[in-house]
């Protein structure tokens, strides 16, 4: 697997099998980036061992925890730019103003 992801120009998406999906907010001090990237990953792996278990309710907790921390991230919820442009996250590319470019 290659360490390349595929961004749009302005950095606000990475481009997935076609897709859009929002990047983190570049403008999050490092330190806290690692720590919600981390806590990401934690919430995630307690996705997996939830399904594994059939644990309906910590299955029901775990992808919360992963809701908040790509919010924190800027990955959901409100986009973290502030001029006004629309949020195309999950559309496909070529349906967007980005094919053109």
């Amino acid at each position: 697997m290659s360490d390349f992801v595929e961004r749009t120009d302005d950095g606000r998406y990475i481009i997935v099998r076609g897709r859009l999906w929002r990047a983190s907010n570049p403008h999050l001090p490092e330190t806290e980036r690692a720590r919600l990237v981390a806590q990401l990953m934690d919430a995630r792996r307690a996705v997996g061992a939830a399904l594994r278990d059939k644990d309906a309710a910590a299955e029901r907790a775990a992808r919360q925890q992963v809701h908040e921390a790509k919010v924190a991230l800027g990955e959901r919820g409100p986009v973290w730019w502030d001029d006004g442009a629309p949020d195309y996250n999950r559309h496909l590319v070529k349906n967007t103003p980005y094919a053109q470019k």
